[in-house]
């Protein structure tokens, strides 16, 4: 069965990987990116438009002109993210830890406020904001993202509880997958022995299609 999905930050990574093969398996797929050029290349406006998920206007602007064109959605994979380069807390720029915070969280709860309405309205639909391990645990050098992550999971499992029947959300663990990412944090020695984005995608795709109502408020992990 054919489904609607929304992907933020897709021009790379995993979100071009996820709506590579969402559309493969001919699903309606909409997506967002602040890259203006690989949205073009992906498709037209507004199925397909430049917006940053840190200006909550402009998403909830993408997502009355999806709505306008008959584009409301089954899954929500807010999947944009940002990982700021390991080193100590007390080393990280102000403007670099707000980076994170205004993108993985602000992000996700900016994508929430915008497409959520219109599921509540058809009572069905799930919303999958991305999480990491380092949501549920810590480590020394990603604290901006770690701090990011466990907010991610306290907000989904509050938000999850207020939703009506029909309507979930979960926190999502990928695992580790190689994306630049991964490489500008880590290096990319390290970064190329983790999973490949399509592969990852291949395999992970029809697991998020599959989450629902008996799924609402938990913390899911992906597993290959």
């Amino acid at each position: 069965m054919s489904r609607t999905a929304i992907v933020t930050g897709c021009s790379r990574g995993i979100g071009a990987a996820l709506v590579q093969q969402l559309i493969e398996k001919e699903h309606r797929v909409a997506g967002c990116s602040r890259t203006t050029a690989a949205m073009h290349e992906l498709g037209t406006d507004p199925t397909f438009r430049s917006v940053d998920v840190r200006d909550g206007d402009a998403m909830v602007g993408w997502a009355k002109d999806l709505q306008e064109i008959g584009l409301i959605p089954d899954l929500v994979i807010a999947n944009a993210g940002l990982l700021n380069p390991r080193q100590p807390f007390w080393e990280l720029s102000a403007e670099e830890f707000d980076q994170v915070i205004d993108v993985n969280i602000k992000g996700v709860a900016n994508t929430a406020r915008a497409f959520l309405p219109s599921m509540i309205e058809k009572k069905s639909g799930t919303f999958v904001a991305f999480s990491s391990g380092w949501g549920r645990s810590t480590s020394p050098g990603v604290s901006a993202y770690c701090a990011s992550k466990f907010a991610v999971e306290g907000l989904i499992g509050a938000l999850a509880q207020e939703l009506p029947a029909g309507v979930s959300a979960v926190s999502f663990s990928p695992g580790v997958v190689h994306t630049s990412m991964l490489a500008r944090a880590f290096g990319e020695e390290e970064a190329s022995l983790a999973v490949e984005p399509q592969q990852w995608a291949s395999q992970a795709v029809e697991f998020l299609l599959s989450l629902g109502p008996a799924e609402n408020g938990q913390s899911l992990s992906f597993q290959r």
